[in-house]
C-alpha cells in the first residue's frame, strides 16, 4: 500500500545535464512525443514539495508508533494540468484523485500511457456512475445504496470502494450518518463487482478534526465480519490535517495543496466550493 517506500523518481542525470547546458528537460508545450511537460524549475519544485510531504508522513508515523510505510500518499490532482500530474508521476507518485467526473476522465485519457491508479473522491451523481465505474479504480465517496448499485451494474471489473461517513453531522458535507452505516455496508457486501475496502471522511471545518477521525476509526474497528473480506482502508486527512489523521489511524491521506501549491477555492461556476470539492 505504501507510496513512501516507492521509487522516488528523482530527476535523473539526463535532466541535470540538460539544465546545465541551458536546456529544459521539461519544456513548455508538447515534446516530440506529443506529451506536454512542465518547465524544469516547476518540475524541481514539484519534487521538493513531494519529498517534504513524504518526510512529514514518515515523521507522523514515527510519532504515532506506527510501522514505517503504512500510509498511502494520494495526490489530489483536481484542477491540475496533465503536465503537473506527469511531473508528479516522474517524482514517484502513482495514485491520483479527482473530484469531477469529466475533468478526471479527460485527464486519465491524456495520461493513459502512465501506470496511474485513479481514485474518485467527489460527489457522485447518478448520471455519472457509468463513467466513474469505467475510468476509476477506487471510489471513496459512496454514501447511498442506489449509487452503490448503479456503480456495480456499470462496472466491467472489480471496483475498490470506501463509504463516506459524515461523522461530525455537518450539513454542508455529504456522507452517510454513522447510524445508517451498517445497512449500507450490508448492501454493498452483496454487490459482486464492488470490493468494500473501508471508510472515508472529511475533517471537521471547525479545526477539531481529531475527534471526527477517532469516531471514524471506532466505526472502522466495529464493522462486522460480513464486510471485512477486503477491509483495510481509512481514507482521512488532507493538507491541513493529515498528520492528525495519521495519529488517529489513517491508511490513506488525500493531499493536493501541499503537493501542488495553492488552488483557487472556487468551483467551476465561480461560486464558493463545497468542502468535498476542496479535498487535499
Amino acid at each position: 500500500m505504501c507510496e513512501i517506500a516507492a521509487s522516488r523518481g528523482r530527476l535523473g542525470s539526463g535532466a541535470a545535464t540538460a539544465a546545465k547546458n541551458g536546456r529544459s528537460p521539461f519544456p513548455k508545450g508538447p515534446e516530440p512525443d506529443g506529451k506536454a511537460r512542465l518547465p524544469y524549475t516547476q518540475a524541481v519544485d514539484h519534487q521538493e514539495r513531494i519529498d517534504g510531504v513524504r518526510a512529514a508522513i514518515a515523521q507522523a508515523e514515527l510519532r504515532a508508533g506506527r510501522p514505517a510505510g503504512g500510509v498511502r500518499l494520494l495526490a489530489v490532482s483536481k484542477s491540475r494540468s496533465a503536465a503537473e500530474v506527469r511531473a508528479a508521476y516522474a517524482a514517484g507518485l502513482r495514485h491520483f484523485a479527482e473530484n469531477y467526473t469529466q475533468e478526471g476522465v479527460g485527464k486519465a485519457m491524456a495520461l493513459r500511457d502512465l501506470d496511474i491508479t485513479w481514485h474518485f473522491i467527489g460527489a457522485i451523481q447518478s448520471n455519472k456512475t457509468r463513467a466513474i465505474a469505467q475510468r476509476f479504480q477506487w471510489i471513496h465517496t459512496v454514501d447511498r445504496a442506489r449509487i452503490a448499485t448503479r456503480l456495480n451494474d456499470a462496472a466491467s471489473k472489480p471496483l475498490d470502494v470506501c463509504v463516506q461517513v459524515n461523522v461530525d453531522a455537518e450539513p454542508q458535507k455529504a456522507g452517510v450518518a454513522p447510524g445508517a452505516l451498517a445497512p449500507l455496508l450490508a448492501h454493498i457486501a452483496t454487490l459482486p463487482r464492488l470490493r468494500l475496502r473501508g471508510l472515508m471522511t472529511i475533517g471537521a471545518a471547525d479545526g477539531d478534526a481529531g475527534t471526527g477521525f477517532r469516531r471514524l476509526k471506532a466505526l472502522f474497528d466495529g464493522v462486522g465480519d460480513d464486510a471485512r473480506a477486503h477491509w483495510d482502508t481509512l481514507s482521512m486527512g488532507m493538507s491541513g490535517d493529515y498528520q492528525t489523521a495519521i495519529a488517529e489511524g489513517a491508511t490513506v491521506v488525500r493531499i493536493g495543496t501541499a503537493l501542488f501549491g495553492p488552488r483557487p477555492a472556487v468551483s467551476r461556476n465561480g461560486r464558493q466550493a463545497a468542502p468535498e470539492a476542496q479535498d487535499g
